[in-house]
């Protein structure tokens, strides 16, 4: 199961709000590259593919194809606009060891 916190659903919201090509999902990936190895991907996408998950968590319905789906098992996506920076994290369990920019890691 992968978790939405409130702040990530509403900026979500207003995100796809603002989509004019309407697209229904958020699709969250783990794909290969960055400084640890791997890296988080997140978009918008029209389609669910045979090998997706979907997950509908705190009124976002997210698309996980399943390989993705093993390295993000326990994640909570967060949003932050501090003065740190502005933006999605993925807050997950399964890293041992995460980039000083928070968008890659390793298992």
């Amino acid at each position: 199961m992968i978790n939405i916190s409130n702040p990530a659903r509403d900026r979500l919201l207003h995100l796809l709000g603002k989509d004019k090509k309407g697209h229904p999902f958020v699709r969250v990936g783990v794909e290969s590259g960055g400084c640890s190895g791997l890296s988080y991907n997140l978009d918008f996408d029209k389609t669910k593919n045979e090998d997706d998950e979907l997950i509908d968590n705190n009124g976002i319905k997210l698309l996980i194809n399943k390989k993705s789906f093993l390295y993000l098992v326990g994640t909570t996506l967060e949003f932050s606009d501090g003065l740190n920076g502005k933006g999605f994290v993925f807050n997950n369990p399964n890293a041992s060891r995460t980039c000083g920019c928070g968008e890659s890691f390793s298992l």
